[in-house]
This record gives structure tokens, C-alpha cells and sequence, in this order.
């Protein structure tokens, strides 16, 4: 049963700072994802994906009594364990977690294979973005050219790589911002990766729409 009283609503540990502000512009948009506002606090492990995936409930221990719930996102792609698949690592973090003292109140979302697969969609955005609106060839288009997306892809089986050298082809600095802007511009509802599913699922749950709204009908 979750603790009404705790102070803060959620401890966030992730990998990197790409990952940090990816996840923050993805709750700015609360109303989009479903969910009440809320406002967590974020560490980056300083081990990065091994960390988080080996030792990120260690890390944790130091506020369960702090949040009512907690939160381990990493990349399976630097993980020290890319054989395995994305969802034998959840369990393998949520069963730590639980063991630690989280109980069900924390959960771990490995995107499989990188943060990198949320930022490619068809939306116009991501052009604007990563520097390639107004160019006289799409960015989808030029991801086919370069052999980053077969027909009939919606998302390059190579998103990072794809990710650093449409920046460098638009001479677009790479810096966590973009990741921030993404989240913030992207449809959301657009988004068909399992790992954020399992995102948008879980603070659903944890963190319902408090928006109450009566569609009762009055007449029949």
C-alpha cells in the first residue's frame, strides 16, 4: 500500500543526461500521457546503463522512505548484457527493487535498444529539430538513402548511429536540449516503441488523471 504521506511523489535514476531530459520533456506533457502533474527528482548514475541495471537499486535504497515511487531507466545497447531481452532485465531490476524495500512502487523501463528509438518518428518536428526542415531532401528520405531504414521501417534498426550522423550531415550540435525539445514537440500518442508504452502504462497507474469529469448521461 502506498504511504499517502510521503514527501515526494517520485525518485527518477537514469543513465545519462540524454535520457534525463528526454524523460522530463515527457512529463511536462502530463495531459498528453494520461496522467496527473507530478514532479520527480532525477540522478544520473554515475556508472551509466551498467549501473543502472547492476547496482541503480543500491542507489535507490537511499530513498525509500522518501518517495512513494521509484523509477530505473537504461539502454539494453551499453548495458554489459545485450543478449539478454529487454523484459529479462526488467524483471531482473524490479525483483532487486522489490527486495530492497520498494515493494510494487518502483519499476525499470530498459528501452531496447537505445533512448534514440523515441526520437524517430514521421513527425515534422523531428526535422525541425535535428536541423533539416527546409533541406531539399526529408529526413526520412535520407535516412533510406543512407541505409538506415529499409522499406517499410518506421524506425532505423541503428537509431543513435542514424541520430549522430543526421546532426553532423545538418551540422546540428548534439547536446541533451535536443532530447528535451523532442519530448516536449513529438505527438506522444504517436509513439509505438514497447519500452515507452511500459512507461506511459505504469504512470498511468501510479499517477491517475485527478481531472474529474462527470460523462454521465441524463437522459436515456
Amino acid at each position: 500500500m502506498i504511504n499517502r504521506h510521503l514527501p515526494q511523489d517520485m525518485v527518477v535514476l537514469v543513465a545519462d543526461k540524454n535520457m534525463e531530459f528526454a524523460v522530463k520533456g515527457i512529463f511536462g506533457r502530463f495531459q498528453s500521457m494520461k496522467m496527473r502533474e507530478v514532479n520527480p527528482v532525477f540522478h544520473v548514475h554515475p556508472e551509466h546503463d551498467p549501473g543502472c541495471l547492476l547496482r541503480g537499486h543500491m542507489f535507490l535504497n537511499l530513498f525509500v522512505h522518501q518517495f512513494a515511487h521509484a523509477l530505473i531507466l537504461l539502454d539494453r545497447e551499453g548495458c554489459g548484457q545485450e543478449i539478454r531481452p529487454r523484459e529479462a532485465l526488467e524483471a531482473e531490476i524490479e525483483t532487486r527493487l522489490s527486495q530492497s524495500g520498494w515493494g510494487n512502487r518502483a519499476a525499470s523501463i530498459v528501452i531496447d535498444p537505445e533512448l534514440e528509438i523515441w526520437v524517430w518518428s514521421d513527425s515534422p518536428h523531428v526535422d525541425s529539430v535535428l536541423g533539416w526542415e527546409g533541406k531539399n531532401l526529408a529526413l526520412r528520405h535520407w535516412l533510406q538513402q543512407s541505409g538506415f531504414l529499409a522499406a517499410g521501417q518506421v524506425k532505423p534498426e541503428r537509431p543513435k548511429e542514424a541520430l549522430e550522423l543526421a546532426l553532423r550531415t545538418a551540422r546540428k550540435p548534439r547536446s541533451s536540449s535536443l532530447y528535451l525539445q523532442l519530448a516536449q514537440k513529438v505527438n506522444l500518442e504517436r509513439c509505438i516503441d514497447q519500452s515507452f508504452i511500459k512507461l506511459k502504462t505504469i504512470l498511468q497507474e501510479w499517477f491517475p488523471d485527478d481531472r474529474v469529469s462527470d460523462t454521465t448521461e441524463e437522459f436515456y
